[in-house]
């Protein structure tokens, strides 16, 4: 079964193809197709491989980011990226798209009435799931009538008990659907198994805190492989600071606002969004790697901007533990959790208390799907390699027929 997958963001698009048998592998194969584009304005950087070992990377001129994905699947079946002859050859698509509502929660097959209700709360999660759609839709322009099916980073929260998924509002909110979804889901649920597969363990006894730390960030508390508790809400917006989003801050912040001046909507989603986090706290970059070498030069805004971000992940984590109970395993993935030992030294730092120890030079090694903990340290310390992807071809294969 040749399953092609596309996880799309607002600015940019991966995707992957994958070749599976009668049975799934324990550990993620290499995907035989790799590929990944970013655009600002009119140009695209374009990065495409395949197990052969070819590779591809050139900037694009690109009208608009449907032009942009075109170019990109057109390396999948021409060029010296090819690896199937036609689009014909592909038996499914499967798309990440990040909200589900409350309809649409585990892996399924695309009709209209799905397209429907992802449009429908595309309001809750605007920069992904219009990307989403439009995927879906370049895929029935290009492929023909392949079976797509989505998969929400939503349905991995559906488990969460009624007292961490209800705002203390009006109960009617919660009759209206707006409770705590939650997000990188998909993550989060692969990370949990991974960890047990690493540790030797039975899923179902574990304990663990999930960090993923990205441009978006969020934790996730999860017990026996079910999320129980994690950072992000009705939105992506809420929990802990991020690249360019604010995280959770003081509502009454926005009233007054409000009342100051004559702030749209619009505006505040723009600010909270796209100018806060750590681009807004340091004024350089919401790049991680960027805070780092801005420290090193002696900017205080971006000190500031980097022990705020470590504070605020290192009460999360020490909520998710208390929601627990204790933890068993604490893991870091996606770009910042898996790239930045910085990060992760200094997050560790103070949860001593809660049995932390982190090899330093294990740690400043980055590797991945690897133990960076001490052997005296009671919660193992994971660094785990993000999988969307291959999460997504899974969950492909289960529902597919063959």
């Amino acid at each position: 079964m040749k399953v092609l997958v596309l996880n799309s963001g607002s600015s940019s698009q991966k995707s992957s193809l994958h070749e599976l048998g009668d049975s799934l592998p324990q550990d993620p194969p290499v995907a035989v197709w790799e590929a990944r584009i970013e655009w600002d304005g009119g140009t695209a950087d374009l990065q495409v491989s395949n197990s052969h070992g070819a590779t591809v990377r050139e900037q694009v001129r690109v009208e608009d980011r449907q032009t942009a994905i075109e170019r990109m699947l057109d390396t999948l079946w021409s060029g010296s990226t090819r690896v199937i002859a036609s689009a014909s050859e592909i038996d499914v698509v499967g798309h990440r798209v990040v909200h589900g509502g409350h309809k649409l929660e585990d892996a399924t097959v695309v009709t209209p009435e799905v397209k429907s209700i992802i449009a429908s709360v595309a309001v809750f999660a605007p920069l992904h799931n219009r990307a989403e759609l439009e995927g879906i839709e370049i895929v029935e322009r290009l492929v023909g009538g392949v079976r797509q099916v989505v998969v929400f980073d939503t349905g991995f929260h559906r488990t969460l008990p009624l007292p961490a998924a209800v705002y203390p509002g009006p109960y009617e909110w919660l009759e209206q659907g707006i409770r705590r979804y939650g997000f990188h889901g998909i993550n989060h649920q692969y990370c949990a198994q991974r960890s047990a597969h690493l540790l030797g363990r039975d899923p179902g006894s574990l304990k663990l805190v999930s960090c993923h730390l990205g441009n978006g960030c969020s934790l996730a508390a999860i017990r026996g492989g079910v999320s129980v508790d994690t950072t992000m809400g009705f939105t992506p917006l809420d929990g802990l600071m991020m690249g360019t989003r604010s995280g959770a801050v003081d509502p009454g912040i926005l009233t007054y606002l409000m009342r100051q001046s004559p702030v749209t909507g619009e505006q505040l989603d723009a600010t909270l969004n796209q100018k806060s986090g750590l681009l807004g706290i340091s004024g350089v970059s919401g790049d991680m790697r960027q805070i780092l070498a801005a420290i090193k030069s002696g900017n205080q805004r971006a000190q500031l901007a980097f022990d705020m971000y470590v504070r605020r992940l290192q009460a999360g984590i020490g909520a998710m533990a208390t929601v627990l109970g204790g933890m068993d395993a604490l893991i870091f993935t996606a770009g910042v959790g898996e790239h930045s030992p910085e990060v992760r030294a200094a997050t560790c730092e103070k949860l001593g208390f809660l049995g932390v120890q982190l090899d330093r030079e294990k740690n400043s090694q980055s590797p991945a799907d690897q133990e960076i903990s001490t052997p005296e340290s009671t919660v193992r310390v994971l660094i785990i390699r993000a999988q969307e992807d291959w999460a997504i071809a899974k969950a492909c294969w289960t529902i597919a027929p063959r």
